[in-house]
């Protein structure tokens, strides 16, 4: 592997690894929001991203606990899928890139991509629907507005699995026959 690649693919593992306590930074906030819009609402004000549902929580129970399990959950699993993205840029060895780790990787990315897409698109869906009966889910939307774009990346991320998959299968044969 070249210099530039080299320095390219470190910057991006540094990059991997911002995005990743980003994104469990987010997570832990809204999980301490969650705890603290149950037991003093009042304070809510004070924290992370400011996400008051205790009007939703006064009105329905059902509607505040299954719009913040979507929020959690979607924020959780982001999370994930960067640490499996560190994970497969620590042990990915570049000089021989088709094993079966990467392979299973990717595969573990292209699932957990089409899982917050699929739960992101689910999650609009109930919010649209609490709308129309009267709450205010307005604030909710930056939490699920790139639905669409994460089950693209999965379907697509999924392909270049199945492509992994088959070169690891053809390696391991040619390894066999050599």
């Amino acid at each position: 592997m070249s210099k530039t690649n080299s320095f390219v693919f470190w910057g991006l593992y540094v990059v991997v690894w911002l995005i990743f306590v980003g994104l469990s930074v987010e997570a832990a906030g809204l999980i301490v929001n969650f705890f603290f819009s149950l037991y003093n609402p009042a304070f809510v004000q004070h924290l992370y991203q400011k996400l008051d549902l205790s009007q939703m929580y006064r009105d329905s129970k059902w509607a505040f606990f299954g719009t913040y399990s979507f929020i959690l959950l979607i924020a959780v699993l982001k999370a994930l899928l960067f640490y499996i993205v560190i994970r497969l840029m620590h042990k990915m060895d570049l000089s021989k890139p088709f094993s079966s780790f990467v392979a299973k990787q990717i595969s573990h990315i292209s699932y957990f991509t089409l899982s917050i897409g699929l739960l992101s698109y689910m999650a609009k869906q109930l919010t649209k629907n609490l709308s129309h009966h009267g709450f205010d889910t307005g604030r909710l939307y930056p939490f699920w507005e790139d639905s669409q774009a994460f089950i693209l990346m999965g379907a697509v991320v999924y392909i270049i699995a199945t492509i992994f998959k088959k070169g690891v299968d053809i390696q391991n044969e040619n390894d066999l026959t050599v």
